[in-house]
């Protein structure tokens, strides 16, 4: 994998919770955000945005399936300005509600990050599939 590309899943992973933007990103790594945008999309099949956002909803059902936190609490560390607009994120993902995969996941010992939570092979494929079929693909 390409260094920058490595570099930035580090930021990324290292700054999760934090405001990322792709201007603070190249600028922290000290590269145009055009760039980094796109030897990050043509290594890995996505866009950093959307790498991001994936990686965030990921921690979200992590967080869903491990702790009894608020959904909106959860929604809100998820960089959500609303339930609402996270309820509809996960589902597009998880093709069921937070709600819903809490409830299939509770006290399970889902390993999300350890199978989805770094984007380190070409492609980009996330994997995922929805909680109707088991929530998550071989």
């Amino acid at each position: 994998m390409n260094k920058i590309v490595k570099d930035i899943l580090e930021y990324i992973e290292d700054n999760l919770d934090e405001e990322l933007s792709l201007d603070r990103i190249a600028g922290k790594l000290c590269y145009t955000k055009y760039h980094i945008n796109r030897l990050f999309s043509q290594e890995t099949g996505t866009s950093i945005y959307k790498y991001i956002q994936t990686r965030r909803l990921s921690e979200a059902a992590r967080k869903l399936s491990e702790t009894d936190m608020p959904i909106v609490d959860i929604a809100y560390e998820a960089h959500y300005g609303s339930q609402q607009a996270f309820t509809q994120a996960f589902g597009s993902v998880y093709m069921c509600s937070p709600m819903a995969y809490r409830k299939m996941h509770a006290g399970c010992a889902v390993q999300i990050i350890e199978r989805f939570g770094r984007l380190e092979r070409a492609g980009g494929s996330s994997g995922f599939t929805g909680c109707m079929r088991g929530g998550m693909a071989a």
